[in-house]
């Protein structure tokens, strides 16, 4: 969708969904926010606002089904959502160990649960008007299980799948779904992370790159190309191959 009005961010107190809001952020643009981190969101709210965007909040988890559900109803009260953004995540690993099951609930709870919470409602509505975008934060990480973040890969391959699938479900009414797959960016996410990153780039870059391809409904957005073609070849490869290096790879923080 080239000039989306009525657009939905999640996880817009900083990072990606920050940049994107800010991306999208002009005169006429209603932005409708939403987050955990009340102090972090209006942050976000005062630099789109600097651009003469429109900007609505919402404290709030995407874990929460109901609040998620009745946030959207209200938005189509007055609004009708012309693009939704399902951003929100959490990242950790292994830390060089066994990761915990509290840990593997908890980030497939927000990165795949709060995915379907968020675009469910959005896509009921968009399906009475048939017309609509829907765009899911995936991960090049969701292309190869990675033994230093098993659940985080592993959730961000379904949000990945389900999306590709998803876009063909929904095609025939009139709804695009767009699967956004990054590699490193310097995000509060990332700063945490003590190994070297390949090909890392800068979050303004890494939003417009998302801007250019929904504007092109792209089905799937991935970038930088040179990590998207190693992580696409190394699914392609035996795992007899591939498990020697990935178990090599550096492990993240847990939570």
């Amino acid at each position: 969708m080239k000039n989306p009005k009525n657009i939905l961010i999640s996880g817009a107190g900083s990072g990606i969904g920050r940049a994107l809001a800010i991306a999208y952020s002009k005169q006429g643009i209603n932005l409708f926010l939403c987050g955990r981190n009340s102090e972090k969101l209006q942050t976000t709210k005062i630099l789109c606002e600097e651009l003469k965007a429109n900007v609505l909040l919402q404290i709030l988890d995407v874990t929460d089904e109901t609040a998620m559900k009745n946030w959207i109803d209200k938005i189509e009260e007055n609004y009708q959502l012309d693009l939704v953004i399902a951003n929100a995540g959490i990242s950790a690993g292994t830390a060089g160990g066994k990761e915990s099951f509290l840990q593997v609930k908890k980030i497939f709870s927000t990165n795949l649960t709060g995915v379907l919470n968020l675009v469910h409602p959005a896509i009921e509505k968009m399906v009475l008007r048939k017309k609509g975008q829907i765009a899911l934060i995936s991960s090049l990480a969701g292309f190869r299980g990675l033994p230093s973040s098993p659940a985080y890969s592993a959730s961000k391959s379904a949000v990945r799948v389900y999306g590709e699938a998803l876009r063909g479900n929904l095609a025939p009414l009139g709804i695009s779904v767009n699967t956004i797959c990054p590699g490193y960016v310097k995000t509060p996410m990332t700063d945490v992370n003590e190994f070297t990153m390949p090909f890392i780039m800068s979050v303004e870059k890494c939003a417009a790159l998302i801007k250019r391809g929904l504007e092109k409904n792209k089905s799937r957005i991935a970038f930088p190309f040179s990590l998207y073609f190693v992580v696409w070849l190394a699914a392609l490869l035996s795992p007899r191959i591939t498990d020697p290096i990935f178990a090599k790879l550096p492990a993240k923080k847990s939570l």
